[in-house]
């Protein structure tokens, strides 16, 4: 009897499913692809994105050393000037006074500046100079040069020459403290 039971469901679900209208089945996705070659294209990039980065760094770093200057006072340039021959470098201390000496032909600046008592002769190729590089007698005028040592380490060739403004503004009494500054130009002896 259940077999008989069975077989007038089956008929009645065959009939039912004759008179319903026909439906459109959902479209099946196109089968994706395996996740390991996904996963292997995603790893490759990974490592072309990390070494066009390590590439950049190492670049960059190259490139500082080269551009690096070092920025040390007069006393340790000459205390190291046979390591620092031909490097570029940035040197700090004070104009000697009595020593700023402009030469017409060819056109350049000869001056000692100092630090700690050790002096350095520095020669700078150029006709101006700025304002506030002035050879006073009573000295303090703080000067910065960037060049290079040169004829074994003795002399500065400065490329650039930055003096520090010797005055001081008094921004309660608006005035200056200590030299004045003038806008007369420099005032260097000229060589023979």
């Amino acid at each position: 009897m259940a077999t008989n039971l069975d077989n007038e469901l089956e008929d009645a679900l065959k009939a039912a499913e004759a008179e319903l209208p026909a439906v459109a089945k959902p479209a099946e996705p196109p089968p994706s692809k395996p996740r390991a070659k996904r996963g292997k294209g995603s790893m490759a990039l990974l490592v072309a994105l990390l070494a066009m980065a390590g590439g950049v760094v190492v670049l960059f770093l190259v490139g500082f050393k080269e551009a690096s200057i070092y920025a040390l006072p007069t006393h340790e340039v000459v205390a190291q000037a046979a390591k620092l021959e031909g490097r570029r470098l940035r040197v700090e201390g004070e104009l000697v006074p009595g020593t700023l000496v402009k030469r017409d032909s060819p056109c350049e600046y000869r001056f000692r500046m100092q630090s700690e008592g050790v002096e350095l002769p520095v020669r700078f190729a150029a006709c101006v100079i700025p304002d506030t590089f002035r050879d006073r007698p009573e000295g303090g005028v703080q000067v910065t040069v960037e060049g290079q040592l040169t004829e074994g380490g003795q002399t500065l060739e400065a490329a650039n020459v930055m003096a520090k403004c010797a005055s001081k503004y008094d921004p309660q009494t608006h005035k200056m403290n200590g030299p004045q500054s003038q806008n007369d130009p420099v005032q260097a002896p000229s060589a023979p």
